[in-house]
């Protein structure tokens, strides 16, 4: 299957799909096109509410491609690209409407971010998070705000700081990124039609007006993911980077 981002509303809710091949990383197309998604949703009035998943069941989102970080080869290049979850992540923080993230497997770095930046994600129990970017010689820069939001400045820092290691779905549980957790993508999507059955009839304009009190606070976003951005479009083209992520790619 060639990657893909889709989108579907019925009864009242809007569900994003999105898929890629190698373990549903992130190339700067996607992450363009998912973020449109989001917009799109976003402005239509027939959507209430917005799920977000992917295809598969091993892996949620493994965060960026490495195949397209190591073709960054000027720092414009390493913005655009590092924009991208710029881009997704204030597309779901300025939706009007909230997003429900469905997280079926592990999530590494920028699928960590984006699982963050949902309003209530639910997770099966082997739903590990990995935040590995400085083990590839970067930093979690972009997706940094939305995972500290969520889970609190202490255990973002463990996550950024223990870099090769996993942490448990349970444990990202404790922390608040997952609202809910369960032993089955059965059992987890049945939870996930309940709740967003029962949002598609709330009422509209007062989701619009808790969602922004949600995020009160995040209003300088748009302005700190894109020099986030910038700090990861830079050290990508570091030496000490190329061969890191080099030496990662050797051992997928």
């Amino acid at each position: 299957m060639e990657a893909f981002v889709r989108s579907e509303i019925k009864n009242g809710i809007g569900t994003i799909t999105f898929f890629h091949p190698q373990s549903n990383s992130m190339p700067g197309t996607q992450l363009r096109n998912l973020a449109a998604e989001v917009e799109k949703l976003g402005k239509d009035a027939n959507a209430k509410v917005i799920v977000l998943k992917s295809e598969g069941d091993k892996a949620f989102c493994a965060g960026a491609s490495f195949d397209e970080l190591i073709a960054i080869k000027d720092i414009e290049t390493g913005l655009k690209f590092f924009s991208g979850f710029a881009a997704v992540i204030n597309a779901m923080r300025k939706a009007p409407k909230f997003v429900i993230a469905r997280v079926q497997g592990k999530a590494v770095g920028g699928g960590v971010g984006i699982a963050s930046a949902a309003d209530y994600t639910f997770a099966v129990d082997s739903a590990s998070v990995k935040l590995s970017e400085l083990a590839v010689g970067i930093g979690p820069f972009v997706v940094g705000p939305a995972v500290e939001r969520k889970v609190g400045t202490s255990a973002f820092c463990q996550l950024t700081i223990n870099a090769t290691e996993w942490q448990t779905a349970q444990w990202a549980k404790e922390k608040g990124l997952y609202a809910e957790m369960f032993s089955t993508a059965a059992d987890m999507d049945k939870a996930i039609d309940t709740l967003a059955n029962k949002l598609a009839t709330s009422n509209p304009e007062a989701m619009s007006m808790l969602k922004k009190i949600m995020w009160e606070g995040t209003e300088n976003w748009d302005n700190l993911l894109i020099e986030r951005a910038g700090m990861s479009g830079t050290l990508v083209l570091s030496e000490f980077t190329i061969n890191a992520i080099n030496k990662f790619k050797a051992k997928a």
